[in-house]
């Protein structure tokens, strides 16, 4: 290798391996490693057991590897194993060790050969092995057995994808050699996350089971189907070796002699068999490490520096230290009132971009949510009228009235504003409701210490709930004010004139020698219909007068998608220049009927004013004291909402929002002390202690690794990567094409036609 320091890169990432993993891989490093891929019965587990020398992994049938293995080879001077889960404890029988794979297997995934994603850490130590990481991962399948869902295959895709897709990862492609290469699954994911074939080492495998007359030599010479780093062919036990038993060192010096004397492979059986292979990884991973190392050191460097400040704080804390917990206790209150007031004031460091919440949200609350439930109260307008006829008739009694009276203009509004507490009590509700949503927002940072969130929320949500019965009695006061004095001589109050409605109509009975139907701005009151050029209303079309005029419905033209209604004089005169009736056309029939009633608040009534649900008739002189009052409710009730959108936020800002403050600030520490004790309020939950414990032993890891890393030279002469090679025959299952090939030589031709006449193909 060149140095001692590029000899320890491989013991330095097993060593993090075992601190990533057993902290549930919490810093996100994607740790150079090699994983095992290959289909079911390709060979990858006896490729394993000749690397220890030992049989020590599960067999069957079916998907016998169902959990990822992560084993970690370690030159050594005695033989062991032992495993992350039980760490401490030695196994030196490799059938136990083989019954622990299983039984751990079987703990996380049932018995009934479902698969999961959680490693199994090994570790290996042995005379007979050279520094290695390698990961088996189950053998592709594609068919579901026992209780197996019917997507095994996808999930075992998905599963070996989550490791070979990173760059830090070796792919090791096993294939047995009596199947057909070009449709490898190995090959085929390897090629799918590695284009390049950077990472990717082939290993053929059954060499000894090849049909009789042919071979693997253009494969493993790298001619057919190349692979940038090759193939090593490995000669593994056979099924009836394996269950007799068969000694493994036997079983490499049987695979040696097999390369000596196979008259197709012996010129190259230095460079094949199961220690070349584990030198070669070996290599490759170190070289591997090597040239990741840089960015792998600016990984480990930004963990640990996000962690610094976390363990630097967890480093000091004692559990039982009373002092300790009284001063982080004064900590969490001033930084949950902190974390209060930016939420509602908006100056937040952590500005949410998916929902409105806190002060946002009671904006909204304010000016958007409160208005709309006032608009909403609108009544209906035929009732109102009704209601406005029988007031002046029970206030005349006997006599017939002259004039309009007060009281019934009064006995309307008063109805109109009693109206108003259902709304504002239901803004006091949705602000109550934020408020509690904030609170438990900011007691998020508080779920270390269970008792001190729970009794933080108790008493701040108390706190509101008790502020909620005086800003309601506030609210609903504020609506007893307006009730105890109508005030009309209010400067916004318009007795007469008052603009009842604008809006955009089209006048549809213009001829067509002057232009046909045309679009105009309409201003309608208490005396007059005008219409102007445009909504600026500055060019004065005409200006209509209101006497003597009634409404009347319009067909709907077949050819015209507008809807119609008219006006017209009852005295039989011309409305507007030579024309009897003024047709009026609108989008919707909604807008015919809102115009329509806006015109009956003027005084424009249908042509027929009795229907058959209406028990009474009004004369004209009742129809306009009716519409009269009608106008002057709508100029009052429009001052009193204008007042109450304007008290209701601050009522509630002053007595509610900026009162919770007030008392987060200066009473909560207080009633935290009084609540209980303050030792018991401090106690911090398993999940804490727990990353208090992982944050340490992170920290602690990143540190030592970072030192070691930094007594590399990497500078160290390394074998580079072999040249790029056409690849693009790993297309996809079944493909066949081989572009950029040289034509085969003469006996080479002879052997593929033996083998496609032996396979019955027809190519």
């Amino acid at each position: 290798m060149g140095n001692r320091g590029m000899e320890e890169l491989i013991p330095l990432v097993n060593k993090l391996q075992d601190a990533f993993s057993s902290i549930g891989q919490a810093c996100n490093l994607d740790l150079p490693q090699i994983a095992v891929v290959g289909g079911q019965s390709a060979g990858k587990s006896s490729v394993l057991e000749n690397f220890v020398g030992r049989d020590f992994l599960p067999r069957g049938s079916g998907i016998v590897t169902r959990r990822p293995l992560v084993l970690q080879l370690i030159s050594a001077t005695a033989e062991w194993a032992e495993f992350l889960h039980c760490k401490g404890k030695k196994f030196t029988d490799f059938d136990e060790v083989r019954q622990e794979i299983e039984g751990e297997t079987d703990r996380v995934t049932g018995a009934n050969k479902g698969i999961s994603p959680i490693p199994i850490n090994l570790r290996v130590y042995s005379p007979h092995v050279l520094n290695l990481t390698l990961i088996d991962l189950p053998g592709i399948t594609k068919v579901p057995v026992g209780d197996q869902p019917v997507d095994i295959e996808q999930q075992i895709r998905d599963m070996i994808l989550q490791f070979i897709t990173k760059e830090s990862c070796l792919i090791l492609a096993v294939t047995p050699a009596n199947t057909d290469l070009a449709n490898s699954d190995a090959l085929k994911l390897a090629k799918d996350v590695d284009p390049q074939g950077l990472r990717t080492i082939g290993v053929i495998t059954k060499l000894d089971l090849m049909d009789e007359g042919t071979d693997a030599r253009d494969i493993l010479e790298n001619k057919l189907l190349p692979l940038r780093r090759g193939y090593i062919g490995v000669v593994n036990r056979s099924q009836k070796d394996i269950d007799g038993r068969k000694d493994i060192k036997a079983a490499l010096d049987a695979e040696r002699k097999f390369f000596l004397s196979h008259a197709s492979y012996r010129h190259m059986a230095e460079k094949m068999g199961t220690p070349r292979l584990q030198r070669v990884l070996n290599e490759q991973l170190t070289n591997h490490i090597r040239d990741t190392l840089p960015a792998f050191r600016s990984k480990l460097q930004s963990q640990l520096l996000a962690l610094d400040k976390e363990a630097e704080e967890y480093r000091g804390y004692r559990p039982d230290d009373p002092s300790r917990k009284t001063k982080q206790l004064l900590q969490m209150v001033q930084q949950f009132s902190v974390d209060f007031e930016k939420r509602i004031e908006g100056s937040g460091d952590q500005v949410d971009t998916v929902e409105l919440s806190g002060g946002a949200k009671i904006n909204r609350i304010f000016h958007e949510r409160f208005p709309f439930e006032l608009v909403k109260m609108e009544c209906d307008e035929k009732e109102m009228r009704r209601e406005i006829s029988y007031a002046i008739k029970n206030i005349h009694g006997i006599r017939t009235g002259l004039f309009t009276p007060d009281m019934a203009f009064e006995a309307i509004v008063k109805k109109q504003v009693i109206k108003l507490k259902g709304p504002c009590v239901k803004c006091v509700d949705m602000v109550i409701q934020e408020l509690i949503n904030t609170v438990r927002q900011c007691s998020n940072k508080l779920e270390c210490f269970p008792m001190l969130r729970e009794e933080t929320e108790r008493i701040v949500t108390s706190h509101i709930r008790d502020r909620e019965s005086r800003a309601k009695d506030q609210v609903l006061l504020l609506i007893d004010i307006q009730l105890s004095y109508i005030n009309t001589n209010h400067e916004d109050f318009i007795v007469l004139g008052g603009v009842i409605r604008k809006g955009w109509l089209t006048i549809n009975n213009i001829s067509i020698m002057k232009g046909g139907a045309k679009e105009y701005w309409f201003v309608l009151t208490a005396e007059s219909l005008s219409w102007f050029k445009d909504d600026e209303e500055k060019e004065k079309k005409y200006m209509l007068p209101l006497d003597n005029l009634k409404v009347r419905d319009v067909e709907k033209s077949f050819m015209s998608s507008k809807h119609i209604f008219c006006i017209f004089n009852t005295e039989s005169r011309n409305v507007y220049k030579d024309n009897r009736t003024l047709e009026l056309a609108c989008d919707s029939q909604d807008d015919v009927d809102s115009w329509k009633s806006s015109l009956l608040r003027a005084g424009v009534y249908p042509e027929k004013t009795t229907t058959a649900t209406e028990n009474f008739s009004m004369d004209p002189q009742l129809e306009r004291k009716v519409e009269t009052i009608r106008n002057l409710v709508d100029s009052y009730m429009a001052i009193v909402n204008k007042c109450i959108r304007d008290l209701m936020p601050k009522t509630i800002m002053h007595l509610m929002i900026n009162n919770v403050k007030d008392f987060i600030n200066a009473e909560l520490l207080a009633q935290l002390y009084s609540a209980g004790d303050q030792n018991a309020l401090m106690d911090e939950s398993q999940e804490q202690a727990q990353r208090r414990d992982e944050v340490l032993r992170t920290h602690q890891a990143l540190t030592e690794a970072l030192a070691i890393i930094g007594d590399i030279s990497t500078s160290t002469i390394t074998v580079p990567m072999p040249p790029p090679v056409d690849n693009s025959w790993v297309g996809g299952p079944g493909s066949r094409s081989r572009p950029n090939r040289a034509p085969p030589s003469i006996p080479r031709c002879k052997k593929m036609l033996f083998r496609c006449l032996y396979e019955g193909r027809d190519e």
